[in-house]
């Protein structure tokens, strides 16, 4: 295509085989600029860019040294991950297969598996500074169902990010429209020193996703002080 065209909207025929959403779907992807700009800049998926601007307003990327990035498929956070902060050791998982990233260690398996964090914190070799998730829970077209689904993974995501960061670390997460609950929010609250929400440009409008933000964790309480914090 010439540079004369690039602003011209694409439109897609319906192929014989080809449903009307399938369709709208490869329309969108081929009028989308965050596509394209992936393309040219050697992403594997638009959600690069999430990272990169929710990393240019909060700046947790910088001077991190150990990275665990949850729901790591295709590879596109890790990927900016490697390219800010190239000495950062990263662990990734997810359950569909990923193609291998220079200086990332992927497993292909379920982060609820009870053998999971073992494994990413072995693999890791030391304590992380910050636990990103992009999970999301597959969708069965209920709304309340799919937003209870992916805040379960939300919720258990952060009580690994709880368990293994170091003091100070970060916990990026995405989670759905409205943000984290307020009980949730409370809790991180207690364990961060910041909690944000933030929804990045290159987020599609269309889209119920945001992501919570923590910074500056607190460390992890005595086990005896929790128990009284019950009380």
């Amino acid at each position: 295509m010439s540079r004369g065209n690039a602003g011209l909207h694409q439109r897609v025929r319906t192929a014989r085989k080809r449903t009307a959403q399938s369709t709208r779907w490869l329309e969108r992807q081929l009028n989308d600029p965050y596509v394209r700009r992936a393309k040219a800049e050697g992403y594997r998926s638009r959600a690069a860019y999430k990272l990169i601007e929710l990393d240019e307003r909060f700046g947790f990327l910088r001077g991190k040294k150990r990275i665990i990035d949850l729901g790591i498929a295709p590879g596109g956070w890790a990927q900016v991950v490697r390219r800010k902060v190239p000495n950062a050791s990263v662990v990734g998982i997810d359950l569909l297969p990923v193609d291998p990233i220079d200086g990332v260690t992927i497993f292909e398996m379920d982060f609820m598996d009870d053998a999971a964090p073992g494994k990413l914190m072995e693999a890791l070799g030391g304590t992380p500074d910050l636990v990103m998730s992009d999970m999301a829970a597959n969708t069965v077209g209920h709304p309340q169902t799919d937003a209870l689904r992916t805040m379960g993974l939300v919720e258990t995501a952060f009580a690994f990010a709880c368990d293994v960061l170091s003091p100070g670390g970060v916990f990026v997460s995405k989670v759905f429209a409205g943000g984290a609950d307020s009980q949730l929010v409370a809790e991180m609250k207690r364990h961060f020193a910041t909690v944000k929400h933030a929804k990045p440009p290159s987020s599609r409008k269309g889209s119920v996703e945001w992501f919570v933000v923590a910074q500056g964790f607190k460390g992890r309480k005595p086990a005896a002080a929790e128990d009284d914090s019950e009380d």
